[in-house]
């Protein structure tokens, strides 16, 4: 295994979308986002973090194989959904940069692929001289009927990594569920980093 991790900008990542794209789909089919793709959203959605001034694409791969990914952007270029439990808290989304989504493949977990993930991204929002990291997470009842017996949420590593939950900063995405029809609204709430600190 000959692994490498590097940060591509914005459209610098336009080549690897077709293995984004199946990264995505492939990993978030599985609890807790039980998310069922659309190949033609992805490459639209992709295509969109591509065009944002200041975004960034961590890479994984394997020799030439891409394993894993995470994305990034500054928030004041994010959708609404993003933005507006900040700015209903008074916070100034221009001083935050996001974080999309981090999808690595089952075998390479455990090897500090995630944690190269962070850092990277983190980079990024220094380079552009934001204060904040954040990111949103979907929340799942303890009895949802998909929760693996042996599943263990990510909160310690998050909070590992300098990381606080702040359930107050709520939002909802809409996407079909594997055993939905159609797509419905999901809650996600927010962990933020002060990268000053």
């Amino acid at each position: 295994m000959t692994l490498t991790i590097q940060s591509f900008s914005g459209s610098d990542a336009t080549p690897f979308f077709g293995d984004l794209a199946r990264l995505r789909t492939t990993v978030f089919r599985a609890f807790p986002y039980l998310y069922e793709g659309n190949p033609d959203y992805e490459q639209t959605y992709l295509s969109t973090y591509a065009k944002s001034e200041g975004s960034v694409f961590v890479i994984a791969r394997d020799d030439d194989r891409v394993v894993g990914v995470a994305t990034g952007t500054p928030m004041a270029g994010e959708t609404d959904e993003v933005k507006r439990p900040f700015l209903a808290a008074g916070l100034d989304p221009e001083q935050f940069f996001y974080f999309g989504e981090s999808v690595l493949l089952p075998q390479y977990r455990g090897q500090g692929i995630g944690v190269k993930f962070f850092e990277g991204r983190e980079a990024q929002a220094k380079k552009l001289g934001l204060r904040y990291a954040t990111f949103c997470a979907v929340e799942r009842p303890a009895d949802h009927p998909r929760r693996p017996a042996d599943y263990q949420p990510l909160d310690a590593f998050w909070a590992k990594r300098g990381y606080t939950h702040h359930p107050e900063l709520r939002t909802t995405f809409t996407w079909r569920d594997l055993d939905e029809t159609v797509e419905s609204p999901k809650p996600l709430s927010f962990w933020i980093r002060d990268l000053s600190a």
